[in-house]
């Protein structure tokens, strides 16, 4: 029986179309799980802020929403994968090997894994915007911009995997 469960788990990783759909799904999650974690922290600094300010509601809302793209790359990166594989639209699946799964797989991991930490990362420094924002409501510009560019990171993450996908 154990010996039957190692082959069949042997012949899944073999699979390279299960490889590459395996790293989609990653992208998707890791990146997904970074920004619901970065907007749930922006929208508990932003509540405490908004119940003493409500005018100030546009502006929190707008830093409570940046870590949010994060999860949105890797959804795009995941798509990506998808219509290369011919997964998309019920047409056949394009089978590919193992070594061209893993190759997928890794062009997935980037905005992976960077858009998991830069949206965690980036809700710190929106968190830290919100409060300069609710003392300093005119300042606002200034701290988008200073959680904004964290998302540079995120951004290069994502046209890495892009040109990964893309170049496979």
């Amino acid at each position: 029986m154990i010996t039957l469960i190692l082959q069949e788990s042997t012949s899944i990783f073999s699979n390279g179309v299960f490889i590459a759909i395996l790293g989609a799904v990653l992208a998707v999650l890791l990146s997904g799980i970074g920004s619901a974690i970065g907007v749930q922290m922006g929208g508990r600094a932003a509540a405490g802020v908004l119940s003493e300010k409500p005018e100030l509601f546009g502006k929190m809302i707008v830093l409570q929403a940046l870590p949010g793209t994060q999860g949105i790359y890797g959804f795009i990166v995941a798509i990506l994968v998808i219509m290369k594989l011919g997964l998309l639209g019920g047409g056949t699946v394009t089978p590919i090997d193992a070594i061209e799964g893993w190759k997928l797989f890794g062009a997935c991991m980037p905005i992976a894994i960077v858009g998991l930490i830069s949206a965690v990362i980036q809700a710190k420094t929106g968190v830290s915007a919100i409060h300069m924002t609710a003392k300093q409501p005119e300042a606002s510009a200034r701290a988008i911009t200073m959680v904004a560019l964290v998302e540079t990171y995120a951004i290069l993450a994502l046209l890495a995997s892009i040109l990964l996908v893309q170049g496979l």
